[in-house]
């Protein structure tokens, strides 16, 4: 899983909006509308992140495949928490 982090949060080019994502639902689990109005992005930009994040298990989501869905940060990523950090000292900060 370890690549797979740093692959989806710094080898591509959406990486910095997955971050933001992470982090927001890290504090507090959201819908797709929520999370759009919280970082000021497209509905449908945080649906596409949102999807490419659970097929991969870093989140999951309450609800899921219905209108307003729940998602919030696996218990998977959770773990990782740390290596996280790292990811966005080098690449949220820019």
């Amino acid at each position: 899983m370890n690549n797979l982090v740093w692959y989806l949060f710094a080898g591509t080019r959406g990486g910095e909006t997955r971050i933001l994502i992470v982090k927001s639902l890290k504090k507090k689990p959201m819908n797709l509308n929520q999370l759009s109005k919280t970082l000021n992005l497209d509905y449908k930009t945080i649906q596409h992140h949102i999807k490419i994040l659970v097929e991969n298990n870093i989140l999951t989501a309450i609800n899921k495949g219905k209108y307003g869905a729940v998602y919030f940060v696996s218990d998977e990523m959770q773990k990782m928490w740390a290596e996280f950090g790292e990811i966005w000292d080098k690449v949220g900060k820019k």
